[in-house]
C-alpha cells in the first residue's frame, strides 16, 4: 500500500500546485514516450487529418450563404410572426395576386427609368421609350411566370397596361398625386413637381414585374430572374434609348452580390494565410541557436492547419453547413 503523502503534495492555502504538479508529470511522461517512439505521433495526425480532410469533397452541397440564414436567429420571433401572416393572409400569385399581402418582398424584377436632361419621363418621346423597354422585357416567359390577377398579368405601373399593348401618355394636369382617383401613384413615378395636386412633370417612373413563388413555377421564376440580370443591360443597350436612362434590381440582386463578395475575397484569404504564417514563424527566429524557435513556431503553425483540416472536415462529413464567415477561424487559432 502506498504510504501517506507528503505534506508537500497536499492542496492547501500555502501549496496551490498540487494540480499542477500530476499534470506536469503527466506531460513529462508523454514527451518521454514520444521522444522514444516519435514516428507513429506523427503519422497517426497525418494520416487522421488527411481522412477527415476528405469531407472538403462535400463542401460544394454543404455551401450556405442566404443573408437571411446567416444574419438572422433561426427560431427568431420574426419569423414566428411572418409565418402567423402567412398562415392567415396566404398569398395567391396565380389568380388573386397583391402586393400588400406579400408576407415577403416577393419575386420581383424592378425597373427605373428616368429622363434625361431636366425632361419629363411623362413626355412622348421618353414615353415612347419606356413603352419599348416594357416591351423587352415582357416577354413570353414572363407571360407563362407572371403575378396573376382575374385580367391577367398584373401591370408593371398603374399607368401602363398589364401586356404589350400600346397607351398615350398621359396628359399634363390629367393625374392627381399621389393620389389618382383609387390609384396610389407616390411609387409609380418620382421627382413629380406639382402644380394644385396635379401632375405637371415626372422625372421617373418605376416599373414593378412580380412573379409566382407560391408554387410549382418558383424555380422556374428564379432562373427567369437569373437570366433577367444577365441580359438586361445588352437588352437596354440595343434599344439605343436616348431620353430616359435605366436602373434596374431584382429580388435575388442583395444574394448574388453577398455571394459574389464572399467569391472575390477567397483569393485574398490565401495571401493573408501566408502572411500570418509567415509572421508567426518569423517572430521566433533567434540569432541565438539556443533561442531559436523557428522549428518550433513551424510545428505550431502545422498543428493549427492540421486542426482547421480536421474540424471542417468532420463537420462537413456530419453535414454541417459551411458558411464563408468561418473562414476567420484559423486566423483566430494562429493568433493563439
Amino acid at each position: 500500500m502506498a504510504g501517506p503523502r507528503d505534506s508537500a503534495e497536499r492542496c492547501s492555502c500555502r501549496n496551490t500546485d498540487c494540480v499542477e504538479r500530476p499534470l506536469r508529470r503527466l506531460f513529462e511522461g508523454l514527451a518521454s514516450g514520444v521522444a522514444a517512439c516519435p514516428w507513429p505521433f506523427v503519422l497517426v495526425p497525418l494520416l487522421l487529418s488527411g481522412g477527415l480532410g476528405a469531407g472538403f469533397l462535400f463542401l460544394p452541397q454543404r455551401q450556405a450563404n442566404d443573408i437571411e440564414g446567416q444574419f438572422t436567429p433561426t427560431w427568431g420571433p420574426a419569423k414566428a410572426e411572418r409565418d402567423f401572416v402567412r398562415r392567415h393572409f396566404p398569398p395567391n400569385d396565380s389568380e388573386r395576386f397583391s402586393a400588400p399581402r406579400l408576407p415577403t418582398e416577393g419575386a420581383y424584377a424592378a425597373l427605373i427609368a428616368v429622363a434625361t436632361n431636366g425632361t419629363s419621363v411623362l413626355d412622348a418621346a421618353a414615353w415612347a421609350e419606356v413603352l419599348r423597354l416594357n416591351a423587352t422585357v415582357h416577354d413570353a416567359d414572363y407571360e407563362r411566370l407572371c403575378a396573376r390577377t382575374a385580367d391577367g398579368c398584373v401591370g408593371p405601373n398603374p399607368l401602363l397596361p398589364p401586356g404589350w399593348g400600346h397607351v398615350a401618355p398621359p396628359e399634363p394636369g390629367s393625374l392627381s398625386f399621389p393620389v389618382n382617383g383609387s390609384v396610389f401613384l407616390g411609387a409609380a413615378l418620382g421627382g413629380v413637381e406639382t402644380d394644385g395636386g396635379r401632375v405637371r412633370t415626372a422625372r421617373a417612373l418605376k416599373l414593378m414585374y412580380y412573379l409566382r413563388e407560391d408554387g410549382p413555377e418558383a424555380q422556374d421564376s428564379r432562373q427567369w430572374l437569373e437570366s433577367f440580370l444577365q441580359n438586361i443591360s445588352s437588352k437596354v443597350a440595343e434599344l439605343r434609348l436616348g431620353s430616359i436612362q435605366v436602373t434596374y434590381f431584382t429580388s435575388l440582386s442583395r444574394q448574388q452580390e453577398f455571394e459574389r463578395n464572399t467569391k472575390s475575397v477567397i483569393p485574398l484569404f490565401s495571401i493573408t494565410y501566408m502572411l500570418t504564417i509567415n509572421f508567426a514563424v518569423i517572430s521566433c527566429l533567434r540569432l541565438n541557436c539556443i533561442r531559436n524557435n523557428t522549428w518550433l513556431a513551424t510545428c505550431g503553425v502545422l498543428s493549427s492547419g492540421l486542426a482547421v483540416l480536421s474540424s471542417f472536415g468532420l463537420m462537413l462529413f456530419c453535414g454541417v453547413p459551411f458558411v464563408v464567415t468561418v473562414a476567420n477561424a484559423p486566423f483566430l487559432i494562429l493568433g493563439k
